[in-house]
């Protein structure tokens, strides 16, 4: 599944093709993703694209009018091609631009999303909660703490849990909790401030660094150019159980938590 750098690595992709053009028309091929397309995205079509934003997992493509709010699912990707570009299977919208190009909408497994934000309207219900962003100011170790007190949870699940910060997927909690050194099914309430501020520091550091190197490469994610990310090769324990830890040489372990496999390395982290 794309996670938070994986979609702003298409967001990066795909702004620089879409900034400043009109859309010239929008074509719906599978209106059944996740949600049924309304049809109120029509809205935009003859509205010049003034920006293209992420919100969490969501990007939104700015018009004076409203917002066209794209999620890329389990297995979305984006690409920016010439509009008499052939058909794939899968590509299910096409975002038609002034240009001669469209930003083509491929989702093979439907739980992707295209959906509409009226300008001046309250943030639809799927961004009205969410938490802060985790590259902001808004987003640090005193908000972990304090929202972590008296939590039972694991703490891999508070980190993913959306309400608390967004975009802080299954892959980068697993490489997050190994770079703070914290054991991934520890109760949140059980850590102290200091590993709550070791913690939040290594969400941005992991975060940034897979953004930067492209986005971790996932057999469903290319970035907008149909290049996969690079990140993958740098993850210190996602997907390496029984090889040994980069830094002590112990196995990595793998067990469930929360319905997802989670990795760790049971020398490195308490």
């Amino acid at each position: 599944m794309p996670e938070l750098p994986e979609v702003e690595v298409s967001r990066l992709g795909i702004s620089p093709h879409l900034i400043g053009q009109r859309v010239q028309g929008i074509i719906v091929r599978q209106a059944k993703l996740r949600w049924a397309i309304p049809g109120e995205v029509q809205y935009a079509v003859g509205r010049e694209i003034r920006d293209v934003r992420r919100r969490a997992k969501y990007l939104l493509l700015d018009t004076e009018v409203g917002s066209l709010i794209l999620h890329l699912g389990m297995s979305g990707s984006l690409r920016v091609v010439d509009i008499n570009t052939p058909v794939q299977k899968h590509d299910h919208v096409d975002i038609q631009l002034n240009n001669g190009k469209c930003l083509r909408f491929n989702d093979p497994r439907r739980f992707g999303a295209c959906l509409w934000q009226a300008a001046g309207d309250s943030p639809i219900e799927l961004l009205e909660r969410l938490g802060p962003e985790p590259l902001t100011d808004a987003f640090d170790g005193r908000r972990l703490y304090e929202l972590s007190r008296n939590k039972k949870v694991a703490v891999k699940n508070f980190i993913m849990d959306n309400h608390i910060v967004v975009g802080v997927g299954n892959i980068y909690a697993s490489e997050s909790l190994f770079m703070a050194g914290i054991d991934p099914v520890k109760a949140a309430g059980r850590l102290n401030r200091g590993a709550y501020e070791k913690l939040a520091e290594a969400i941005k550091q992991v975060l940034a660094q897979a953004i930067q190197q492209g986005g971790t490469t996932l057999k469903d994610f290319t970035q907008a150019d149909g290049n996969p990310g690079y990140f993958a090769q740098e993850l210190q324990v996602y997907g390496r159980a029984g090889e040994p830890c980069r830094v002590c040489e112990s196995p990595v372990q793998s067990l469930t938590i929360g319905q997802r496999n989670s990795f760790y390395c049971k020398k490195c982290q308490r």
